[in-house]
């Protein structure tokens, strides 16, 4: 295992990354020594518990990989042995986690055997065929309704962008609209001011005859008494 922690040698954060992978690591243990106990489906779980708890401990160990950059050059050289000290460590149980894994006849139980012609082991390369089977069909149908998701996304940015269009377009129209109705109102009113005045101006003409006549008048009857 790798050495002790030095609260020194590292940031807190190091430190912290450090003592939980340590605590990653017995259970990792603990894990790989209950599995050389099973066979079957049971070894089949705890292989797969197994697993996760070493991604567990791969991810700390990025992280520390990252956190370990930010400490000072005079310390690192402490910690970067440390750090392949966790390295060595991981990848020794990464070893026997595959060692174990690869267990075939503990894996299936008496369902294995050595023999090929055995009919336990045809068997078992039907049951094998059939799950890769299931699993490609499985990949398949993924990837189908991963394009159908593609497709549907791309006709929902193209339904966007043609309402987004349409958008501008009525807006534009509702503008021009708007535009026409100032126009029309502007006719109307010099229209309405049109009216006036030709109206003052008929008035303007008939008073100006009514006086004519009544000054015509006038004069003839100024004549004849």
């Amino acid at each position: 295992m790798s050495n002790p922690l030095d609260t020194d040698a590292g940031s807190e954060l190091f430190s912290s990354y450090e003592a939980e992978l340590k605590l990653v690591q017995a259970d990792l243990n603990q894990k790989l020594d209950q599995i050389s106990d099973l066979s079957g489906e049971p070894r089949k779980s705890a292989i797969r518990l197994a697993e996760r708890t070493l991604d567990e401990a791969n991810e700390l160990l990025g992280q520390m990989r990252i956190e370990k950059q930010n400490i000072p050059s005079a310390t690192r050289s402490k910690v970067n042995q440390r750090f392949r000290n966790f390295e060595s460590d991981i990848d020794g149980q990464k070893r026997k986690l595959k060692t174990l894994s690869d267990d075939r006849k503990a894996l299936f139980g008496n369902r294995y055997s050595d023999n090929p012609d055995s009919d336990q082991q045809l068997e078992q390369r039907q049951q094998l065929l059939s799950g890769t089977e299931r699993l490609d069909r499985s990949s398949q149908r993924l990837r189908d309704s991963q394009r159908i998701a593609n497709e549907t996304e791309g006709i929902g940015r193209d339904t966007l962008a043609d309402l987004q269009l349409q958008r501008e377009t009525i807006q534009h129209t509702r503008m021009n609209m708007l535009e026409s109705e100032g126009y029309v109102d502007r006719s109307v009113k010099t229209l309405r001011g049109m009216a006036r005045r030709m109206a003052t101006n008929r008035i303007i003409t008939v008073a100006i005859i009514t006086i004519l006549v009544l000054l015509i008048i006038a004069v003839i009857y100024s004549k004849f008494h």
